[in-house]
C-alpha cells in the first residue's frame, strides 16, 4: 500500500479540524480532562524543579564542605529513638579544641548551643515598647559565621574572640527581629533585653526567611557561646560544625573527627558511635522523601485527569463515527482507503488532545508564574523538556484512546454505510 502523501494528510487534518469546530461544546468538555491532567503535571514539575533549586541553594548556603557533629541523628522523630540513643551523654565545650589538635585535615571546628521553642524553651527580645517572641537564641563562637555562610552579617559585625573570651553581652540580630524592634532607626549600638538581660546589638544578619520546614536566620539572635552558657546553664545541648578545605579528602577529615570524638567520649573498640556526623545533604535527603510523595500524588491526579479525558475522547469519537456513517460510506465510494478513514479519525482524536495539552501547558505556566509571584524564593519555571513531555503525553492519549474508534470507522462496509440513516 503506498504511503499517504502530504496533501492527503493535510486534507485529513483540515477535515478533522472542521469536525471539531462543528461540535465546539462537546469538544470543549472532552478536552477538560486533558487540560486538568497536563496542567497538574506541568505545574507540579515546575514547582518541584523550583523547590529543588531552593533546597540546593539552602544546602550551599549552609556550606558545601561543612559537616555537623550532633548527639542525635538529624531529621528523625525523637519519639522513635531507641533508649541507647536517647541516653547519650551531652557534648562538652572543650571537644572542639581537642578535635582541632587531633584532626589536621579539618579547617574550622566550632561549637554552638541553641535555646528555642523546639526544645520547649521560649525567648523574648524587647526594646522599648517593641518586642519579638518565638526567637531562636543561639550561643556561638567567632568562627561560626565562617563555618556556616548562611549566617552572613549584613550590617555591623559578627562576634569577636574578645567577645567570646570575656562573655560580653553582645548580640547579632536576625533581619526580621531587627525590623520589628527598630523599624525607624539603626539597631547597631542600641541595647535590647533578651529574656530580661541587657545586650548590645553589634550586627544584623542578611535577610533569610528560612526553609519551608524550618525557621530562617531572620528569627535568630546570636550571642557569644560563653555568655550563652553562663546565662543558660540548663541549655546543655551542644552541636559542633567543622569544615573541610578544598583539595582535602572529606573521608579522611571525617575519619579524623570520628576518631577524636570516640577518644573524647571513651567509646570502646567495636562499639558503635554515640554521636552522629552529617552534612547539609540531610536536608536534600529529607526533601527527596517529601517530593517522592508529591510525585506520587501528582501522578495519581494527572492520571485520573488523563484517563477521564481519554475516555471522553473515545466517547466523542465513537459518537462521531455513528453520526458520520454515511460520510464514511461516500468517502469510501469515491476511493478513500481504510488508512485514510483511520487517519482522519485518529487525527481528530490527536488534535483534540493536543488542544487540551496546549491549554494544560498554558495553565501550568500560569500556576508557575503565580508561585513565583507569591513565593519569590521558589523559582518555579517550566522547562522545554516538560513542555515537550506535555505534548507527547497529549498525543499519546489521543492515539491510544482514538485508535479504537478510528479503526472501527475504517472497517465499516461502504454499502452498509450508504444505507445507514
Amino acid at each position: 500500500m503506498p504511503l499517504m502523501t502530504f496533501a492527503q494528510a493535510r486534507e485529513n487534518f483540515l477535515a478533522a479540524m472542521q469536525t471539531l469546530r462543528s461540535s465546539k461544546v462537546r469538544s470543549a468538555l472532552t478536552v477538560l480532562g486533558i487540560v486538568i491532567g497536563v496542567s497538574s503535571v506541568i505545574s507540579m514539575a515546575a514547582i518541584i524543579q523550583g523547590l529543588n533549586k531552593f533546597v540546593q541553594d539552602k544546602v550551599e548556603a549552609l556550606g558545601s564542605r561543612t559537616y555537623f557533629v550532633t548527639r542525635f541523628p538529624p531529621g528523625l522523630d525523637p519519639a522513635r529513638w531507641p533508649e541507647r540513643i536517647r541516653t547519650r551523654k551531652y557534648f562538652e565545650a572543650h571537644y572542639a579544641a581537642s578535635i582541632r589538635e587531633s584532626a589536621p585535615d579539618v579547617a574550622i571546628v566550632t561549637t554552638f548551643g541553641t535555646r528555642g521553642f523546639f526544645f520547649g524553651d521560649s525567648n523574648l527580645i524587647t526594646s522599648g515598647n517593641n518586642s519579638v517572641e518565638k526567637v531562636i537564641l543561639r550561643g556561638a563562637e567567632p568562627e561560626y559565621s565562617q563555618a556556616i555562610p548562611l549566617f552572613s552579617v549584613g550590617r555591623g559585625r559578627f562576634l569577636s574572640a574578645f567577645d567570646q573570651e570575656h562573655a560580653r553581652p553582645v548580640v547579632v540580630l536576625g533581619a526580621a527581629i531587627n525590623e520589628s524592634l527598630f523599624p525607624y532607626e539603626d539597631a547597631i549600638g542600641k541595647n535590647v533585653r533578651i529574656n530580661g538581660s541587657l545586650f548590645e546589638v553589634i550586627g544584623v544578619f542578611e535577610h533569610d526567611q528560612g526553609f519551608f520546614i524550618g525557621p530562617g536566620v531572620d528569627m535568630f539572635a546570636v550571642i557569644p557561646l560563653s555568655a550563652f552558657r553562663k546565662t543558660y546553664p540548663e541549655a546543655k545541648e551542644l552541636i559542633m560544625a567543622f569544615t573541610v578545605p578544598e583539595g582535602v579528602s572529606v573521608e579522611d577529615a571525617q575519619g579524623q573527627v570520628i576518631q577524636a570524638m570516640r577518644r573524647l567520649r571513651r567509646v570502646p573498640p567495636g562499639q558503635e558511635n554515640d554521636f552522629e556526623v552529617s552534612s547539609p545533604d540531610f536536608l536534600s535527603n529529607l526533601w527527596n522523601q517529601l517530593t517522592g510523595a508529591l510525585v506520587i500524588l501528582t501522578a495519581a491526579i494527572s492520571s485520573i485527569g488523563l484517563l477521564v479525558g481519554g475516555i471522553g475522547v473515545m466517547n466523542i469519537m465513537l459518537i462521531s463515527v455513528t453520526e458520520r456513517t454515511q460520510e464514511i460510506g461516500v468517502r469510501k465510494a469515491i476511493g478513500a482507503r481504510r488508512a485514510d478513514i483511520r487517519l482522519q479519525f485518529l487525527l481528530e482524536a490527536v488534535v483534540l488532545t493536543l488542544i487540551g495539552g496546549t491549554l494544560g501547558i498554558l495553565a501550568g505556566a500560569v500556576v508557575a508564574a503565580l508561585v513565583r509571584a507569591l513565593a519569590p524564593s521558589i523559582p518555579a519555571t517550566i522547562s522545554y523538556l516538560w513542555v515537550a513531555i506535555g505534548f507527547i503525553i497529549s498525543a499519546a492519549v489521543g492515539i491510544f484512546f482514538g485508535y479504537y474508534p478510528a479503526n472501527l470507522a475504517a472497517k465499516l462496509d461502504p454499502i452498509d454505510c450508504l444505507r445507514h440513516e
